[in-house]
């Protein structure tokens, strides 16, 4: 279409869309420490009930002998974390002597923890454990109910008021949150806080990709894709680093919060995109962007010929039919719209409650927890490369559909391993968590690459509400695993199933030029892809400068 001839003209995949990429990408790899922060920060170590404060000196004389008078054992020999006998059973120092029966009773005097993997946690320092250990779980369920309204609320402001100024105010949110998240020293304020943080993280995904997306030529787009789903690999790994040198939760807190301010600073410098400008009636400062990438492509001279007048009147034919406004229901009023809506709602509900039901408890798996972090952010590499092949020499639909259905067979198989072969079982649910990654970042590419530029921003801000709605409901299933301890699997193994089937009802976009409006969305849906379309078009991931184009010949 118009607006993809006017970007290849002006240099195609240029210096400008290399530099704003790398610009925008390194805050999204930030972006995912937090994402898998409460993994270190919420770590729940081993942990005893404190002595009666009247028998300090004799804890202090041989706590070892301590222990074992006062705290009960659990089936596996270890201290029972929540409960200590009422008076201490010497006869128990014995090694041949067993007591059945004695009273017991909670931990009334607070606990003792082990510091000798993590200095410092919210669970330690608040306690956050036996009857308050659901408040861990509430703190996670908060955060992503953050990012459940940031979904909703950037999502529409971006159409509205552009993506660069909810992007800026994300940053400079996220860096405030996040340091006054490691300042206070209230449970509430600690939740509150990460609130906050949340709902940036929305803010900065999906105004980075639509930045991309918008400012990149049809070859690059894949490539694009893939590396901000790198960008979240790096991130994982940078985390599983940072936190290993970092033990104190509120320093590691405050280590990756800080960097947004940096973000913030330089953001200033990135260009509005130019399809929302010329979308909304800003012609003349669509120009005035397109003659600065222009100049940084070395392609001056093409951009010192670029009129308002020629611009407009280029791509007048493109954005006739424009609506002011936009809302939800437009999501649903059109066939095609309607249609792409509802698989959508399946597919990320489904692929973010599984995501995040393997990810956010590493503790589980019985091995180091930064060795389980490192793994499960490796695993995403060769996933996301074959990923990259699949999706430019076969299709969106058909890689996101395998990823989703792979992963749902690798959850489900893991029912069937013993529990005391933990690194099958963590090499398993790894290869599940990658296929689930994998699928991720294509969605967010393939939702982007399916909306009309019109309403772009309002169905991936909808779309990233469902899969908002799915980090919500993991923690919820995985508290259930307490008493079902079947059900968490079925659940994160059956949804991703499904939506890989969803996916099969959408049309494919590989090869496809963006979509402006919703009436050519419609107009495309019922007559296809005209071959025109198709032509000259094949994506690569070689990033080289196109040559001319009927732009050129137009000025």
């Amino acid at each position: 279409m118009a607006f993809v001839d006017l970007l290849d003209a002006l240099g195609g995949v240029g210096r400008f869309q290399l530099v704003q990429m790398a610009l925008l990408l390194l805050p999204c790899s930030l972006l995912a420490c937090h994402n898998f922060l409460q993994n270190f920060t919420a770590a729940v170590p081993r942990h005893h009930c404190q002595g009666p404060a009247n028998h300090t000196a004799a804890t202090t004389n041989n706590s070892g002998a301590w222990l074992r008078a006062t705290i009960p054992l659990d089936p596996l020999g270890a201290p029972e974390p929540c409960r200590r006998y009422t008076e201490p059973q010497w006869a128990l120092l014995d090694s041949n002597t067993s007591i059945h029966g004695a009273d017991t009773e909670g931990c009334k005097d607070g606990w003792v923890y082990d510091c000798s993997v993590f200095l410092s946690t919210i669970v330690m320092e608040w306690d956050l454990v036996c009857e308050a250990r659901t408040l861990r779980d509430l703190a996670q369920s908060i955060y992503m109910a953050g990012v459940l309204v940031g979904a909703a609320v950037f999502g529409s402001l971006a159409d509205r008021l552009g993506r660069k100024a909810p992007l800026v105010w994300s940053y400079l949110q996220l860096a405030v949150s996040g340091a006054a998240t490691a300042y206070f020293s209230s449970f509430i304020a600690y939740c509150i806080f990460r609130f906050l943080m949340g709902m940036t993280f929305s803010g900065i995904i999906l105004n980075s990709l639509s930045l991309v997306v918008e400012w990149m030529p049809t070859r690059g787009r894949t490539v694009a894709g893939i590396l901000l789903g790198f960008s979240f690999t790096l991130g994982q790994l940078i985390l599983a680093g940072v936190a290993y040198l970092i033990r104190p939760w509120r320093w590691l807190q405050f280590a990756v919060s800080i960097p947004f301010l940096v973000f913030f600073l330089y953001s200033w410098w990135l260009p509005e995109s130019s399809r929302w400008l010329l979308l909304h009636g800003k012609a003349q400062l669509a120009v005035q962007n397109l003659q600065k990438v222009a100049t940084m492509n070395r392609r001056k001279e093409e951009g010192e010929r670029l009129t308002q007048k020629v611009v407009s009147s280029y791509i007048q034919s493109e954005f006739t039919s424009i609506r002011t406004s936009n809302s939800v229901l437009d999501l649903f009023r059109t066939p095609a719209i309607r249609k792409v809506t509802c698989c959508l709602m399946v597919v990320w509900f489904s692929n973010s409650m599984a995501y995040y039901g393997l990810a956010m408890d590493l503790q589980k798996f019985g091995l180091s927890v930064y060795v389980v972090q490192v793994l499960f952010g490796v695993i995403d590499i060769p996933a996301m490369l074959v990923a990259t092949v699949t999706m430019i020499y076969v299709g969106r639909r058909a890689t996101v559909a395998s990823f989703l259905i792979l992963a749902g067979l690798m959850v489900i198989a893991n029912m069937f391993v013993p529990k005391d072969m933990q690194t099958l079982r963590t090499a398993q649910a790894a290869l599940g968590k990658g296929c689930l990654a994998s699928s991720f970042i294509c969605v967010y590419l393939f939702t982007g690459e399916l909306y009309p530029t019109e309403i772009r921003q309002l169905g991936m801000g909808f779309a990233s509400v469902n899969a908002r709605i799915g980090g919500l409901v993991a923690p919820l299933i995985t508290t259930v695993g307490e008493f079902s301890a079947i059900l968490p699997p079925v659940c994160f193994g059956a949804t991703p199933i499904l939506a890989g089937l969803a996916v099969c009802f959408l049309a494919e976009t590989r090869n496809a030029p963006l979509v402006e409006t919703i009436v050519a969305m419609e107009r495309r849906d019922k007559e296809g892809l005209s071959r025109n379309d198709r032509e000259g078009k094949r994506e690569e991931i070689s990033l080289q400068q196109l040559g001319a184009s009927p732009l050129i010949e137009t000025i």
